[in-house]
Formats: structure tokens, C-alpha cells, sequence
């Protein structure tokens, strides 16, 4: 699918043939899981946290509302800046602000200094992630730009699942900030992997470096009603696996009834969900149109969602301990994830493809929807619906309605 061409000059960005090796593919994944990291690694920390601070569940939850709304009013201007200064000066900066951010929260006084420095954190941690995405594309097109999303979105996965089991571990030696540390080792590794990546726009392919030109580019993209469209759709559904996510401590302990140690119940489910989705986006790159199986993973997700409401109204409460009586609750969000990451990887290619000139403000705008609803997944959603089992089930079937209405709009105005 193409834009018009009022809206897609054709770019001049020469794209890499063959396929993706093992050490680029590894360092754009470990770019896509500094988010991950920095949200999941530090829900075991909350009931600490919240001990040292006199804080309620509400006011820890914030802690990952601020660092999603800093991340989704910065990620705005992450991808033009990379249009204008190259793809890896901006990943670079933005992990060193990173670090500061993250270190700075091992010497927080206080709950409020805290939130400040997840601020500073959301606001740069946009510059890898969401930049890394534009590289494959800058580097990949057609099946195999498909293939290198994909197989990124498998290694990306396990972030969700390991990052909350390593969090737990860190407390075992010592207080909460301890989970920060941790993180902030990662970042480190992560900016190490990043300066020895090439560079992937050219001079001669860079916009100028104005501000008149940086806004012109988002509001070219943003005024685009396909760019709109698409984005909604992928921001809802996206949402209906999110949701647990951002609404991890409150599923776990709140609705299960675990512990610190046992939010792997959650984020083992997914990333199996996650990592078999992907895989079989990869293996059908060749073989399926792309808008055919965003069609088909949207359609997926509701019938997911659906399923997973069927299955928690039979949990007759917070099981408390490792039982079969876990199982219903846990299914729902495997498949959930399994149909979301059937979706994820063509949309974005789907969004880069718009603007092929302006790949890091398609990026930067296609991503600001998502972070908005996330930052409200965390911060007022998840808690309002966090009383039973089915009413966050019932969230997440609503939001994956709305995607897929969003995508068949798409479509039939395509027509």
C-alpha cells in the first residue's frame, strides 16, 4: 500500500540487499527492549517502593504513566530529529540522557524526585527504540524488512517476561533501588552495541536542521487521514495486550493474589504468545499480503480477547497460589499476545512506507498514539478496571473492537 504520491516522494535512501546478520539483528532488538525494561523491571520494586515512601497503589502506578506520557510527548520529535541528524547521533544522545535518568533514580530522596527522573527517562529512552525501528527499513525493504521486524519483535519478546523475574531477583540484594541499577547496567551494554552500528541515512538524505522544517514534516505526516487511521487502529490494538502490562502489579497481586516473586505466571504466557506470533510472521513474509494478515491479526485479537473474557468468568477468585486454577487466567493473555504480534510487525512497515522520506516523523507520529493509551493504560485505566477478572478482560475485548473498526475504515476507504 502507497500514500498518494503528494504525501510519498520517492526516496533516495538506497536500501541494503541480502539479509539481516545475527549482530545487527541483536542490537536492534536490544534497542527495542530498553522500554520493556524500564517499565516491567520495576514492578516488583512497587510494595518496597511504596513502604519507603507511604505511597498507595495509585501513586506507583504513576511511576510508569510519567515515563509512558514523557515518552509519548518526546517520541514526537525523536523520529525528525533523526530525519535531520542521522539515525545514530540521536539513538546515542538519547541513551546517555537515558543512563543520567536512571542512575539519578538510585539517590531519589523522595516518591516525587522519583517521578521526575522517570520523566527524564520516558523523554529518551523514545530515541532508541522508536528510531531503531526506522533503521530496518532504512536498511530492508519488502519481505525481508518484514522478516528483520519479525525476528527483532521474537528477541524483543522476552524482555516482558524477564525483565520483571530480574527485577524480583535484584531485590534479593537489597532495596528497590537496586532494579534501577540493574536497568542501568543494561542501558550501558545497550549504548556500547549502538555506537558500533553504521550509520543509515546519508547527508544527502537528511532534511535540513530547522525547526520550521521538523514541525512541517509532522504536520505533512499527522495531516495524512491513512497515517491517522492506521494509527488508531494500531494504538487500540495494541492496547488490548498492553493493558495487562501496564496493569501488571495490579493483575498479579491484586487479581491472582501472588506475590513479587511470581509475576513470571503473567509474562511467560506472553512471551510465548509474543515470540510465536512473530515467528510465523517471518515464515509467511513471501506467501501473505501484508494488509492481508494485519487483517487477519486484528480479527485474531478480537476472537482472543473474546475467548480470554469466556475463560477468567469461570476463576472463582484470586487462586493465591501456583494452581490449576491459574490456568484460565493466563491462557487468554498467551493468545492475546499471539494474535497482537501478528499485527505488530507488517503495521509498522505499513506506517514507515507512507513517508518514505520522512520515515523517522512517521515513526515518531505512529508511535505518539500508542504512547498516549499506554500512558493512560497505566496511570487511570488499568486501575479503574482492575476489580475482577472480567472486567479487565472485558477492557481488552473492547479495545481490540476498536482496532479492528479502525483497520476495516482503513481498508474500505482504500477501496
Amino acid at each position: 500500500m502507497n500514500a498518494p504520491s503528494s504525501l510519498s516522494p520517492a526516496a533516495s535512501t538506497p536500501t541494503r540487499q541480502g539479509r539481516a546478520g545475527a549482530r545487527l539483528t541483536l542490537t536492534l532488538a536490544a534497542l527495542a527492549m530498553l522500554g520493556p525494561f524500564s517499565i516491567d523491571s520495576i514492578f516488583p520494586a512497587f510494595t518496597r517502593i511504596g513502604a519507603e515512601f507511604g505511597a498507595d497503589e495509585v501513586a506507583l502506578q504513576q511511576l510508569v504513566s510519567v515515563y509512558l506520557a514523557a515518552f509519548a510527548v518526546m517520541s514526537v520529535f525523536h523520529g525528525p530529529l533523526s530525519d535531520a541528524l542521522g539515525r545514530k547521533k540521536v539513538m546515542i544522545g538519547g541513551l546517555v540522557i537515558y543512563l543520567i535518568g536512571m542512575f539519578g533514580s538510585i539517590i531519589a530522596p523522595s516518591l516525587g524526585s522519583l517521578v521526575l527522573l522517570r520523566v527524564l527517562q520516558g523523554m529518551s529512552a523514545g530515541a532508541a527504540t522508536i528510531v531503531s525501528r526506522v533503521v530496518i527499513r532504512d536498511l530492508f525493504e519488502g519481505p525481508e524488512a518484514q522478516r528483520l521486524m519479525a525476528r527483532v519483535m521474537m528477541i524483543f519478546a522476552l524482555a516482558p517476561a524477564i525483565a520483571p523475574v530480574i527485577g524480583g531477583w535484584l531485590l534479593l540484594l537489597g532495596d528497590w533501588r537496586w532494579a534501577f541499577a540493574g536497568v542501568g547496567l543494561y542501558g550501558i551494554l545497550v549504548l556500547v552495541l549502538t555506537m558500533a552500528l553504521p550509520e543509515t541515512l546519508p547527508p544527502e538524505d537528511r532534511t535540513p536542521l530547522r525547526i520550521r522544517s521538523l514541525l512541517g514534516s509532522l504536520v505533512q505526516v499527522g495531516r495524512s487521514p491513512v497515517m491517522l487511521r492506521i494509527a488508531a487502529a494500531t494504538a487500540f490494538g495494541f492496547a488490548a495486550q498492553f493493558l495487562f502490562i501496564a496493569g501488571a502489579s495490579l493483575f498479579v497481586v491484586r487479581l491472582l493474589g501472588m506475590g513479587e516473586q511470581d509475576f513470571w505466571v503473567l509474562f511467560v504466557p506472553l512471551i510465548v504468545g509474543l515470540m510465536s506470533g512473530s515467528w510465523l510472521v517471518g515464515r509467511v513474509a513471501e506467501r501473505v499480503r501484508r494488509s492481508r494478515l494485519i487483517t487477519v491479526g486484528f480479527f485474531a485479537v478480537v476472537a482472543a480477547t473474546a475467548v480470554n473474557l469466556v475463560l477468567v468468568s469461570f476463576v472463582p477468585g484470586p487462586p493465591g497460589e501456583l494452581s490449576l486454577a491459574l490456568l484460565p487466567a493466563v491462557i487468554g493473555p498467551l493468545l492475546i499476545a499471539f494474535a497482537v504480534s501478528l499485527v505488530f510487525a507488517p503495521i509498522q512497515l505499513e506506517v514507515l512506507d507512507l513517508f518514505p522520506r520522512q520515515r523517522g516523523a512517521a515513526a515518531s507520529l505512529g508511535t505518539f498514539f500508542s504512547l498516549v493509551l499506554n500512558a493512560l493504560l497505566a496511570g487511570l485505566i488499568a486501575p479503574l478496571v482492575s476489580g475482577t477478572l472480567v472486567s479487565f478482560a472485558l477492557a481488552s475485548l473492547c479495545f481490540a473492537l476498536l482496532g479492528l473498526g479502525f483497520w476495516t475504515w482503513h481498508l474500505r476507504s482504500q477501496t
